[in-house]
């Protein structure tokens, strides 16, 4: 693989997600990077480790950026001032007349929900909702992770947050613009890392957390309060951090800790895995490549970012790594297309293509291509 800076970005705040719009080619060249800041003062920094310092307020920016992926230009369209941004998701349109949606979590544990106006080139926001848990000094958790799905029975969209208080959060979003909770549960004794829906069981979902658990949950049994817990991984040696349901593959299920480790699950069979490997970082993000969902793009925080190929079940291998980063490697995303370049006798295809990767200290967006050699 050889990758090609094509874009350097300094995001002023350090970045921590980027998020690229697959809605359709309309918006294909669309990403948004989410940012992260603690708020500088004279009282937080004589506080030493009071009360004063650990609570002082976090700010953010959602930038949206263009991306000509055939002439490579690179356009800053927005900048929205928020609270700081710890995860972000696109969410489809309504209908033909309406924008996709990126939804946000932030450190005031707020969800918020924005438009994308095609025509205007901008973010409109449409809402926000304050999940409402707080510490005992009644300081609100950090919304850290986001996904979604659609609901089963209904145009409505299910979203699941988690927060730092180990908690996580089933929401709805109607067509009609209205977000409103399903339950909430506690699911981890530290920091609820991650959570994701199950893509091939609408009623199944999942939660990581500092304590080094997995969970499973069903959605259709247990109480209204909680949904039954279906099973507990302990395979993991530190905390875990992002998970990825894979999109071709029913009961495969990807992880990252900060123990370094990409593990391969079968969801039926849980107590040992498919498949492990050691990309020597903790991972934040994992990524399947919308057109190739064999590559998976994985943040490594402190050593860079890696495509990894998942050729089977029981098949990982690092086929490149990206070192253009020097500190935290916290976000990454595909574009959605592919390029192809030319197509050997033996069946590869030379292709081109595209990532956007961020950093935290040093607030770096980078928009990069990659060449590779991919069996058709």
């Amino acid at each position: 693989m050889k990758f090609t800076t094509l874009h350097t970005e300094d995001t002023e705040y350090s970045a921590d997600s980027v998020e690229w719009c697959a809605q359709d080619d309309a918006h294909d060249g669309y990403f948004a990077c989410g940012t992260y800041q603690l708020v500088e003062s004279e009282e937080a920094e004589a506080a030493g480790d009071d009360a004063a310092k650990v609570n002082r307020p976090r700010k953010g920016r959602v930038y949206l950026y263009a991306f000509d992926r055939l002439n490579g230009g690179l356009d800053k369209l927005q900048s929205v001032e928020t609270a700081a941004i710890l995860d972000m998701k696109w969410l489809p349109a309504w209908s033909c007349d309406s924008g996709p949606l990126l939804a946000t979590v932030n450190a005031l544990g707020q969800i918020e929900i924005y438009e994308l106006l095609h025509a205007e080139r901008q973010l409109q926001k449409r809402t926000c909702f304050q999940l409402d848990t707080k510490t005992d000094n009644d300081v609100p958790a950090l919304a850290l992770a986001l996904d979604w799905q659609r609901s089963a029975d209904s145009d409505a969209v299910q979203l699941l947050v988690s927060d730092s208080l180990g908690n996580i959060h089933q929401l709805q979003y109607t067509v009609q613009g209205e977000l409103h909770k399903l339950s909430t549960w506690h699911a981890h004794g530290f920091e609820a890392w991650t959570c994701a829906f199950d893509r091939w069981s609408t009623q199944r979902v999942y939660s990581g957390g500092d304590d080094c658990l997995l969970h499973a949950y069903d959605l259709r049994s247990g109480t209204e309060e909680e949904p039954q817990r279906v099973w507990t991984n302990r395979a993991h040696g530190a905390g875990v951090t992002c998970l990825l349901s894979h999109p071709q593959h029913e009961h495969q299920l990807l992880t990252g800790s900060y123990d370094e480790h990409l593990r391969v699950f079968d969801t039926r069979a849980m107590k040992r895995t498919l498949a492990e490997l050691n990309l020597n970082g903790g991972i934040w993000r994992l990524k399947a490549h919308p057109q190739r969902s064999d590559l998976i793009l994985a943040a490594c925080m402190y050593t860079n970012f890696s495509i990894v190929e998942l050729a089977t079940s029981s098949d990982l291998t690092l086929l490149g790594t990206y070192d253009e980063h020097s500190s935290i490697c916290y976000g990454a995303d595909w574009a959605p297309n592919i390029n192809r370049l030319s197509v050997s006798d033996e069946g590869a295809s030379a292709s081109m293509l595209h990532m956007a990767t961020c950093s935290f200290y040093d607030h770096k967006l980078c928009v990069s291509s990659v060449e590779a050699n991919l069996t058709t």
